[in-house]
C-alpha cells in the first residue's frame, strides 16, 4: 500500500472499538509490537513523515491493553515521528514498568544518545527495509551493533520478504539478537514451500534471530477478512519449531495497511498460532518478558 501523502487529511487507522477477544490470555502477557502517534500538539510529526495519522495516544494503548488483557508491551517508534523518540519515552515513562520502546535513530547515533535511551528504557533499535520506508547500508548497520551490545541493546529489522536472502546472511554477522518485524513479511498465499518462508525458516536455526508473529492480517490472502487462516498457519510452523526465539504483538495502531483490523480478532487468533497452553505462555509471557528484561 503506498501512504498518503503528509499534508493530506488525517488518517483513521484504528479500530475505535474493537471487539472484545474469547481468548484469555495469561497474566503478563505482553504486546512486543505496536506503535504511539501524538498527540500531535504535543509530540509533533516528522515533517518528512509519509503521511499523516489521527492521533493514537499512549492512554489510549494502555485502555486497549486492558480490553485484550494484555498486562506489558513493547512500543516501537514510528516513521511518522522520526528519530524523535520523545513519544515513546514518554509512554515508557508512564507505563509504570510495563512498557519498554524500541527506538529509530541515525545510523550515526553517538554513544551519548544511545546510553541515554538505554537508560530510558529502549531495549532495541529499528531499522526499515521496506519501499515506503527510508532504509540504510547493511554494512554500516551492522558496525553499529558492536556498540548496542555493551549497551543491552538489540537490532530489530524489517523488510520487505524477497530481502531475506541477501539479508539473511549480512544480520547472521550482527554482534547482538536480531529481531525480524511481522515474520518477514511473507506472502502468506504463496505457501510454506515459498523459498522467502523457508528462508525465514532456516534463519530461525541460529539462535541470534527471534521473530515477531505479528501481521497475519498482513500476510494473508483472506486480506480483509478473519481468520486469516493462512498466515495463523505460517506462523504456528515458527512457533512450533522455534519455540523459544518468537513474540506477538498487535501492530496497532496499524499504519501503512490495506484495511483497519479488529484487535480483538487479532488476539483471539493466538489461540491458533500457539495452540498449546506451553507455547501460549512462551509466547505472550516467559518470551518477551526475559528477551525485554521487564523489571520484575
Amino acid at each position: 500500500m503506498t501512504p498518503p501523502p503528509a499534508r493530506s487529511e488525517p488518517v483513521l487507522t484504528y479500530a475505535p472499538r474493537p471487539s472484545a477477544p474469547s481468548l484469555r490470555l495469561p497474566p503478563g502477557a505482553c504486546d512486543a509490537h505496536c506503535h504511539v502517534f501524538g498527540p500531535a500538539d504535543r509530540f509533533p510529526y516528522a515533517p518528512d513523515r509519509g503521511f499523516t495519522p489521527v492521533d493514537a495516544t499512549r492512554d489510549q494503548l494502555f485502555a486497549l491493553h486492558r480490553r485484550l488483557g494484555i498486562e506489558r508491551c513493547v512500543m516501537v517508534q514510528s516513521a511518522v515521528h522520526g528519530f524523535d523518540n520523545a513519544v515513546i519515552e514518554d509512554a515508557i515513562a508512564a507505563g509504570g514498568g510495563r512498557y519498554l520502546g524500541i527506538a529509530l535513530v541515525p545510523v550515526e547515533v553517538d554513544d551519548a544518545a544511545l546510553d541515554r535511551l538505554a537508560a530510558a528504557g529502549f531495549r532495541g533499535v529499528r531499522f526499515n527495509f521496506m519501499r515506503h520506508l527510508p532504509s540504510v547500508d547493511p554494512d554500516r548497520m551492522l558496525a553499529l551493533t558492536r556498540r548496542l551490545a555493551p549497551r543491552g541493546m538489540h537490532l530489530q529489522v524489517h523488510f520487505e520478504s524477497g530481502l531475506v536472502h541477501a539479508l539473511g546472511p549480512v544480520l547472521a554477522r550482527s554482534a547482538v539478537p536480531v529481531v525480524i518485524d511481522h515474520f518477514g513479511r511473507v506472502d502468506a498465499a504463496a505457501g510454506p514451500d515459498h523459498a522467502d518462508f523457508r528462508a525465514l525458516a532456516a534463519l530461525l536455526e541460529n539462535p541470534l534471530f527471534r521473530v515477531k508473529v505479528s501481521g497475519v492480517d498482513r500476510s494473508s490472502r483472506d486480506g480483509r477478512t478473519p481468520p486469516y487462516d493462512d498466515a495463523v498457519a505460517l506462523a504456528r510452523r515458527l512457533v512450533e519449531a522455534a519455540p523459544d526465539r518468537c513474540f506477538w504483538g498487535t501492530d496497532w495502531p496499524h499504519p501503512n495497511h490495506h484495511h483497519v483490523p479488529d484487535d480483538g480478532a487479532l488476539v483471539d487468533a493466538i489461540g491458533r498460532i500457539a495452540p498449546t497452553a506451553e507455547l501460549l505462555q512462551k509466547l505472550m509471557v516467559d518470551n518477551p518478558r526475559d528477551f525485554y528484561r521487564f523489571p520484575a
